[in-house]
């Protein structure tokens, strides 16, 4: 396992980061227990997790995986073991359910770190995030994206000086951004800045070999500014395990239980992957491990968040991190990404 320190902290990390949103849906108590032990005997330190987890979000099952997650540290005592991530659920989602005000203000996000303290056990956050930005926006790269939004008012330096308030009472330790736009990072860059402010450290978007629209902007910003990536969904929910391939439709995986995530069963994915397959055939390798192992030699990326529903899928997952691809390799699947060009943002 490798380890690096993200940029201008002291919080050493591992280089795969233990997604947790299927506990308390897909996963039970037990289950979860397992994943998490199997992690940390393995030397991954570093565990992601929000508010609004298990996904699906819905009423039912909002905060049970940090409740999961404080009932694992309460029965282990390894807080302290663990650089612990969360984060809190913004406006532009229906889900009231979380806060009577889904708006990010001084008084909402001390509700939400409070609350996901209660419900991990801990009296700190190693890493405080907001889930998406409050404001609508282009999250997901879609071409011919209308922007509309004539209530939002500016609010980075009221994010920022809250964070910089929480630091300094010892309740999260650093501060990062999901699911954000070049635009976004850069605005929370210039407050931070302007009035010595706590700036984002990382930033944490859907990057892999099916989603690569990271690649447009935002790479350069985080590779220039000094914020490490954290990689979510890198097998697409399943697609690049190649368990879809040839129509095949496993029961109970993600795609099948959740077919409202359809960018990544797309006629484009789907082509796209059988020749990523094919590739990682011709090379004796997994799909999985190919997928995995891309992700790992980018530059920007800083950990890669994996889940599972299994300890098998998790075992595989990490072992997959031990393959070092070849330029060779590499060649073949840029000509991928030139035929199938970016199937899944």
């Amino acid at each position: 396992m490798k380890h690096l320190f993200l940029p201008n902290t002291d919080l050493k990390i591992s280089n795969i980061c233990l997604g947790t949103m299927t506990f308390g849906q897909q996963n039970s108590e037990h289950d979860a227990f397992a994943q998490l032990d199997f992690a940390l005997e393995r030397g991954i330190n570093f565990v992601d997790t929000a508010e609004m987890y298990s996904v699906p979000a819905k009423p039912q099952t909002y905060g049970i995986t940090e409740k999961i997650i404080g009932n694992w540290f309460k029965k282990n005592g390894k807080r302290n073991d663990v650089i612990l991530a969360t984060k809190i659920a913004g406006d532009n989602r229906s889900l009231d359910y979380v806060r009577d005000d889904m708006r990010y203000t001084e008084v909402t996000i001390r509700e939400s770190v409070e609350k996901s303290l209660r419900r991990l056990q801990t009296d700190y956050i190693d890493l405080y995030q907001l889930h998406w930005p409050e404001r609508k926006t282009n999250m997901f790269g879609q071409l011919g994206y209308l922007h509309e939004q004539p209530d939002w008012r500016d609010n980075f330096f009221e994010v920022l000086t809250t964070i910089q308030k929480l630091i300094a009472e010892g309740k999260i330790r650093h501060f990062g951004l999901s699911n954000e736009t070049p635009w976004g990072v850069m605005r929370f860059l210039e407050e931070s800045r302007k009035y010595h402010l706590p700036k984002p450290i990382t930033l944490q978007n859907p990057y892999s070999l099916l989603n690569r629209s990271l690649e447009v902007g935002l790479s350069e910003v985080c590779l220039r500014e000094n914020i490490g990536v954290l990689a979510y969904s890198p097998l697409a929910f399943g697609m690049l395990s190649g368990k879809f391939l040839n129509n095949q439709k496993p029961e109970n995986s993600r795609l099948m239980l959740f077919p409202q995530f359809v960018r990544y069963s797309s006629e484009q994915s789907q082509k796209a992957t059988k020749r990523y397959a094919e590739i990682a055939a011709a090379n004796s390798i997994s799909l999985t491990q190919m997928s995995l192992a891309w992700l790992q030699q980018q530059q920007v990326v800083a950990s890669t968040i994996i889940g599972a529903t299994t300890l098998m899928q998790l075992q595989e997952n990490v072992h997959a991190f031990e393959t070092v691809l070849s330029k060779e390799i590499l060649l073949e699947i840029d000509k991928v990404q030139i035929q199938y060009s970016n199937p899944a943002p």
